[in-house]
This record gives C-alpha cells, structure tokens and sequence, in this order.
C-alpha cells in the first residue's frame, strides 16, 4: 500500500489516502486485532470489502504513527471511533483506495467517491429541486453532483446520527463548482440549523470531500 496524498489541515487535523496494491495477508500482517476485530474480518468474504475494511485500519496506524494496538470500533449507530486514542477518526475508501481522517479538535468526516455518469439517475434521491436547479449542465455537472453528495456523506459520518437524511437534514447553498474548493451545507434538526464549510476536490478520477467540527 502506498501513501498517495497526505494533508495536515493544521495542527490537530489531518487525513490521508492510500492506494491499495497489498494482499489482505500483507495488510493483515500489519496490524494488531482483538477476537472481536477477528470475528469481524472473518465475517467478510475475500475481497474488496475485506481488503476496504484492513486497508482503512492500517492508514489510521500510519497517521497516529504508532506501534501500540488500536481499539476501533463502531457505535451503535456505526460510526466507527477510537477506544483508547483521544482523536476523532472517519474513513472512507472506495475501489482501489482507502481514506482516514483524525483530529483532536473535533469530530470529522470524510468520504471519497469514483465518479460515474450513474449518479444523474439518483440524484433526486438526495438533492432538493433547488439544490438541483444550480448543478451545471456542462462537463463538470457529474464532478459537482459527486461533491454535494461527498460532502452530504462527509457531514453525516461527521455528526453520527443514523436517522439523518441527505434529502430532508440537509441543505447546501449554491456554488459553482471548481476542482478544489469549499461549499456550505446547512444541517437541519428539530432544535437548530447548523452550518458547515465542507472541502471538497477532484482526485484523479474520485471526488473527495471532508469536513471538521
């Protein structure tokens, strides 16, 4: 596996991407895993989700830069977080490479996505009718209908609520769209609205988009 891109946000937050090339033998050889994170892995069939679910795993022990075992589970909502390490973790991966996130200052999320023309068939499925009406209808439009739905994932791994909904939780203002830049999404509870900058950027043939709390 080899580090392909790595950003320090500042000095308390900062995410990686790995492209994975390893075997889940060389992958399984790096790490430390408890009965439970044993029963877990054997619970997944050889391929990509096993490969995913290591590859993620071992990117964090290269961003915490540690020898020590690392207790990550998930809660019961599925948010996955570290038992024994005081940073707020996220990860993602999709196809060939795997995505974490750490950060003491906050919660975070992040997600990454290969881009598809097969989005423009669900995406109602996710953005408003106003959120739809500002998407470009040029060459970039497939690239920005992957950012609002990168950065509607990155914020619902963020907060960690299961019962939140792209379509009816959130919101994001209009933007046009660059290879790199920031965009607003406006998270709506019974109590309040709050609002987050979320980065997103083009990655090779991936949209990526990430957020901090």
């Amino acid at each position: 596996m080899s580090l392909v891109y790595l950003r320090e946000i500042d000095s308390q937050t900062k995410f990686a991407i790995w492209r994975i090339e390893e075997s889940d033998d060389d992958l399984l050889s790096k790490l430390q895993l408890d009965e439970r994170e044993k029963a877990k892995l054997g619970s997944f069939n050889k391929g990509k989700r096993r490969l995913h679910w290591l590859a993620t795993r071992v990117l964090l022990r290269t961003l915490l830069n540690t020898s020590r075992y690392i207790d990550c589970p998930s809660d019961a909502n599925g948010k996955p977080y570290l038992a024994n390490f005081p940073q707020k973790i996220s990860l993602s991966h999709s196809f060939d490479y795997a995505a974490a996130m750490i950060s003491t200052k906050g919660e975070v999320g992040i997600d990454m996505e290969i881009i598809k023309t097969k989005v423009e068939r669900i995406q109602h499925k996710f953005l408003k009718p106003a959120e739809l009406a500002f998407i470009a209808q040029d060459e970039n439009r497939y690239e920005q209908l992957y950012a609002c739905w990168c950065a509607k994932e990155a914020i619902y791994k963020l907060q960690g609520n299961a019962g939140v909904s792209f379509l009816n939780n959130m919101t994001i203002q209009p933007f046009d769209y660059q290879l790199q830049g920031i965009l607003k999404l406006e998270l709506h509870s019974d109590q309040h609205t709050h609002l987050y900058d979320v980065h997103y950027e083009k990655f090779n043939e991936y949209m990526l988009a990430y957020a901090v709390e």
